[in-house]
């Protein structure tokens, strides 16, 4: 199987580093710094008119657990339509039950408006109650690639359960393990030694970019308190360029 670089990303400048670097792919969302909220149709149409790369985009319509009413369920459908229309190559979704497993009958109406694009479930797996169960459930329901840490904050601390997840993949012919949190070149050199397996890694790369504003008031936050406003976050396209070249030469 092919060996994939995903580059998550939540701008333009960002997509363009991402592409320089050699991604392989991008996930594309908004609001990355607080984990990813759905992504803007404008951002998604500026991107493809640029670039020929595969774009999957991630829903998820605020912060916060997995957990979605009807109305939010209601939204992502809407915005994976619209997304579809604008030239999405698939997408990356995910719902839990209030017990923590993965929520078949939030999914289904998502997955029938992603119709035959290729699906990822998100990070939701590593905050369910049973992340190879998680894994299961996520194969019966047609997903291609699952997201995962290995239910830890970095991946480098989710060994043992990514070690049972690509078993898994094998033994059952199921589901991409996408390698996620904390990715860096050395974190892809180090997995593909200790998880020989390991052939899919997504990161961000991110670099912080100091604001070009003179006049600041940080007295006045815009959002949370102590969020950092003068700092821009962007993927850096040699993060990328080295991950993949670690991703591609072992």
């Amino acid at each position: 199987m092919a060996r994939v670089l995903e580059v998550c990303v939540d701008s333009l400048a960002s997509a363009q580093a991402a592409v320089q670097g050699g991604a392989d792919r991008l996930e594309l969302c908004s609001a990355l710094a607080l984990g990813g909220l759905s992504p803007y149709t404008a951002l998604l149409q500026q991107i493809k008119r640029r670039w020929d790369i595969p774009v999957r985009c991630l829903m998820r319509p605020r912060a916060g657990d997995f957990l979605y009413t009807p109305d939010e369920i209601e939204l992502m459908c809407a915005q994976i339509e619209a997304l579809r229309q604008c030239g999405a190559d698939g997408f990356v979704l995910g719902a839990l039950t209030p017990d923590g497993d993965l929520d078949a009958n939030a999914l289904q109406p998502m997955l029938a408006a992603c119709g035959n694009l290729p699906r990822t479930l998100h990070r939701c797996i590593d905050v369910s109650r049973d992340p190879a169960a998680t894994y299961r459930s996520a194969a019966a329901l047609g997903f291609d690639t699952v997201l995962t840490s290995g239910a830890a904050a970095a991946c480098t601390g989710g060994e043992a359960v990514l070690r049972k997840l690509l078993q898994l993949r094998d033994a059952e012919n199921a589901p991409e393990v996408l390698i996620g949190a904390g990715v860096n070149a050395a974190v892809i050199t180090h997995m593909r030694q200790q998880l020989p397996g390991a052939r899919a890694f997504h990161m961000s790369g991110k670099m912080l970019l100091e604001s070009p504003m003179r006049f600041r008031r940080a007295d006045i936050p815009m959002g949370l308190p102590g969020l950092d406003e003068w700092h821009i976050q962007q993927t850096d396209a040699q993060a990328v360029r080295a991950a993949r070249q670690a991703l591609y030469d072992l």
